[in-house]
């Protein structure tokens, strides 16, 4: 029944794919070659663009082909090369007893690897580089999706460099785009208007013809808005079928992953499975095995429009979506228990208090992994490096006494990059505390304002840090955080923690929100450094009323109306930009005209003037832009007669071509050839300037 759904959604995503036959037929090239004339096909562009859309199309041409074909979200693996294998042999259906490498030797023909969301693997991308990549056999294709190009390793390494290619993805062409309109069966009539405003962007394409199959019949008419996927997003929403659609999509935008059972929760309703299919079938919304979430952009627009248009629901989808996660943090394993802990963190991503202190992202840059007897000499190496070589010495006995406490962040490469080091103060001996000066302070603190009862234990978070960065904002800290977090919510019994700072002001506020209090009898000095400490007693505020006590501050937090979403790049076809750059030749003089050329919101422009940047300061510096690509035609006697029929009609132009042509001295038909090769030169220049800031 499975893979009858799957056969099903496969031939209906197929039926509206349209566009990308470069990319495709250079797909279906590489199957039937004899031999692979590349190993990798790296494929990145911004969000939106449908790098999702082109690897299943890249997944149907195999299946066409009998190629086997693995997909695997780089959103659902944990960056460790264990999890990543063991859960590609998952996905592949192989038995534990066999590995991944010897069934590929073993098996002959061509297989496909297609790994999505790639920006999302960074702590892995070394590792499948230089260790996982090369021990497939020459007949399996690997292709990597993401966001952002490849790094520098993949660019500057000889081998790789000839066996790599590189695809970057942009957005669809006129032709293509009005294809995808017939397909989805908006009206003809509608289609100069829809592509007019949408410049391509196949995620607000299909944005477009979600609202007309909502409501056929209906005009397309977007208001004056800059962000075209939150107007579009705007006017979905106003158009779902009733309301219970409308709150079912604002359910989805606020967390991570929506479920069947999740969404009943938030919702309050003892069935919502028409509801979660009308979610699925969405184009805006994509799943995975744990369950459905939105693209990115949709989720920011519908998070940040519910929280400022509607705070009490806001509010009440909050709370229902804890409570969900709450019972079933209690009821999982340790890995599930991980998996709900982000679930539930990431109600938090966007606090005004919070953001400041962690780097959000949902691998992050580095693992978690339990300490090896071998990494003793590194660990202690980082304590002497940041808090000298007394403090060396308490690290490296707290290893021998406590070992089991030591968490390791560790790179792709198994390099420890960070630790946390947590002492079980009700294990310590006399000899401990005279020892550690700041084990003496915590256990004397313990000992006068809340002394351990039985069954009770404490934790001090003796030593944490990152090998680069030491306890400032990083990935490694916001790792750090969150296995504290998780040890306090699974940590039987758990009745105080301490946590010392080398700079303990930097995070009174988030400290402060996170009701960790300052305690200045537990501070303490190690080779001349003070540290201040804070701590938080769990018997006064257990773990589940911290959970609520977050939750009113967040809810409490940040529901101004002035909360936005960041504008995308407009990533438009080539046939798009050369559109606009003869556009923008033909306004050079006509400010309101130039205002309104899509260029102002290219990577060409907005990399030089900034995100933040007035129209009037875009527009100048098209014009800048514009002048200089000409200006390159005057360096060759051969194109300067290009570079004045440029500029005699568009930067210092005469009252009409003709007229033009009399300036220049040259028979009209010259004139007008002249004019199109200076044309051509400057988009050409433009272009490749901008594919330029893509590719690196």
């Amino acid at each position: 029944m499975a893979s009858l759904l799957a056969d099903r959604l496969d031939a209906a995503r197929h039926r509206r794919f349209v566009g990308r036959i470069p990319e495709r037929e250079l797909f279906q090239s590489v199957l039937t070659a004899v031999e692979l004339p590349f190993f990798v096909l790296y494929v990145f562009g911004p969000g939106g663009v449908g790098k999702t859309t082109l690897l299943r199309e890249f997944s149907h041409i195999a299946a066409q082909a009998q190629v086997p074909a693995t997909y695997l979200d780089g959103r659902n693996v944990d960056p460790a090369p264990d999890y990543f294998l063991n859960l590609l042999q998952q996905t592949m259906g192989l038995p534990a007893s066999e590995t991944l490498f010897h069934f590929l030797e073993k098996h002959s023909g061509r297989r496909v690897i297609l790994i999505d969301t790639y920006e999302t693997l960074a702590p892995l991308d070394g590792w499948l580089r230089d260790n996982f990549l090369p021990q497939l056999p020459g007949k399996v294709l690997v292709v990597l999706a993401g966001r952002n190009p490849p790094s520098l390793d993949w660019r500057t390494d000889l081998g790789w460099e000839s066996i790599v290619h590189v695809l970057p993805l942009r957005n669809l062409n006129p032709e293509e785009g009005q294809s995808y309109l017939h397909k989805r069966q908006v009206p003809a009539e509608e289609h100069p208007a829809v592509l007019g405003f949408t410049h391509g962007h196949p995620l607000a394409l299909s944005l477009v013809a979600d609202v007309f199959a909502q409501r056929p019949g209906s005009r397309f008419q977007p208001e004056e808005a800059p962000n075209i996927i939150k107007t579009l997003l705007e006017q979905f929403v106003q158009k779902a079928p009733g309301p219970a659609h409308r709150a079912a999509l604002e359910a989805c935008g606020l967390v991570r992953l929506t479920t069947e059972s999740l969404l009943s929760a938030m919702l309050n309703t003892p069935d919502a499975h028409e509801l979660f299919e009308w979610l699925r079938n969405l184009s805006f919304i994509d799943s995975e095995p744990h369950g459905l979430f939105p693209h990115d952009m949709a989720r920011e627009a519908l998070a940040a429009d519910l929280r400022w248009r509607n705070p009490d629901w806001y509010a009440q989808l909050h709370q229902r979506a804890r409570t969900y996660y709450l019972k079933h943090l209690e009821q999982g394993d340790r890995r599930q228990q991980r998996r709900i802990l982000f679930d539930y963190i990431f109600l938090h991503r966007d606090n005004p208090v919070v953001r400041p202190y962690f780097e959000w992202q949902e691998s992050g840059s580095v693992f978690t992994d339990a300490m090896q007897p071998a990494d003793g000499p590194a660990l202690i190496a980082m304590v002497k490096k940041y808090e000298g070589q007394a403090a060396a010495r308490l690290l490296g006995h707290w290893l021998n006494r406590q070992s089991q406490g030591v968490s390791v962040l560790r790179a792709a490469s198994g390099q420890a990059q960070g630790f946390l080091a947590m002492v079980a103060l009700e294990e310590i001996t006399a000899a401990d505390r005279e020892l550690d000066p700041a084990v003496q302070a915590a256990w004397d603190t313990l000992r006068r304002q809340a002394p351990l009862r039985p069954g009770e234990v404490a934790t001090y978070f003796r030593f944490w840090m990152g090998q680069d960065s030491y306890q400032a904002v990083s990935p490694v800290q916001s790792r750090i955080f969150l296995n504290m977090v998780q040890h306090y919510l699974t940590t039987p019994g758990l009745a105080y923690t301490f946590l010392p700072c080398a700079d303990p002001d930097f995070w009174a506020d988030i400290f402060a929100y996170a009701d960790l209090h300052r305690l200045p009898a537990a501070d303490f000095e190690i080779d001349g450094r003070r540290y201040g400490v804070y701590g938080h007693d769990w018997r006064v505020v257990p773990p589940t009323a911290w959970l609520s006590l977050l939750a009113e501050r967040e809810i409490a937090s940040g529901t101004s109306p002035t909360t936005t979403t960041a504008e995308p790049l407009l990533v438009l076809s080539q046939e798009d930009f050369a559109r606009a750059v003869r556009d923008a030749l033909h306004d050079f003089t006509d400010t309101t005209g130039l205002r309104s050329n899509p260029l102002l919101q290219s990577r060409l422009i907005i990399e030089q003037a900034g995100s933040e940047s007035s129209l009037a300061t875009r527009a100048a510096l098209l014009k800048e832009q514009l002048q200089t690509a000409a200006a390159t035609l005057q360096q060759s006697p051969r194109q300067a007669k290009f570079f004045r029929a440029l500029y005699h009609t568009y930067f210092q132009p005469a009252a009409t071509q003709e007229q033009a042509a009399e300036v220049l001295d040259l028979p009209f038909s010259t004139y007008r050839r002249h004019l199109r090769a200076g044309i051509a030169h400057v988009t050409e220049h433009l272009w490749r300037q901008e594919l330029g800031s893509l590719e690196q």
